[in-house]
């Protein structure tokens, strides 16, 4: 196994003071500001992320990062948030349980969706070609639909998730999940 094949979920958290090593900002249009550290992906992540919204860019595509690399308490404080509006607590991911802490992790969405993550993602042609060929640049579509019983997530079509080229691949071509796979 990769490093970059590490599950996370609510079952295998990562603990409170996990840092990830080598976090730098890809060259990929966001809606964070400069600095803020949700722009943020480990240098192997970013680099792939780099060519993903380049090949997205040739075929007309305007894909936008919204959050990348989340820090323990800042994942803490949305977590206690979507406790506080009585938000389904299924989809915020508890502090330590989220993909968000490794730097592996980017939600992208488009101008058609105003830049919002929705489920609506799926449906447009930025949606449609990153669910086709993320997999091209190591990443994977991490909350599947259908899936949602097995990652403990609902379906988020806007979360990718850097596991590298061949098992991204792999996961590609069978249709499993980190999950299945780590059950292989």
């Amino acid at each position: 196994m990769s490093k970059f094949s590490i599950l996370v979920n609510r079952e295998r958290p990562l603990p409170k003071g996990c840092i990830p090593q080598n976090l730098t900002e890809p060259a990929i249009p966001f809606q964070a500001p400069p600095g803020d550290a949700k722009r943020l992906l480990v240098r192997e992540a970013a680099a792939a992320a780099e060519k993903l919204f380049a090949r997205a860019r040739e075929e007309g595509l305007c894909l936008c990062g919204i959050s990348g690399y989340r820090p323990y308490t800042r994942q803490s404080e949305l977590y206690r948030a979507a406790l506080a509006k009585n938000t389904s607590v299924t989809a915020v991911a508890p502090p330590g349980c989220s993909e968000h802490q490794t730097g592996l992790a980017l939600d992208v969405s488009c101008p058609s969706e105003d830049y919002e993550l929705e489920e609506t993602f799926a449906l447009t042609p930025e949606g449609k070609w990153l669910n086709t060929y993320a997999s091209h640049f190591g990443f994977i579509l991490r909350y599947p639909k259908g899936k949602e019983s097995v990652t403990g997530f609902p379906y988020e079509p806007w979360h990718i998730r850097y596991v590298g080229d061949p098992l991204a691949l792999y996961l590609s071509l069978t249709g499993l999940t980190l999950e299945e796979y780590y059950l292989l």
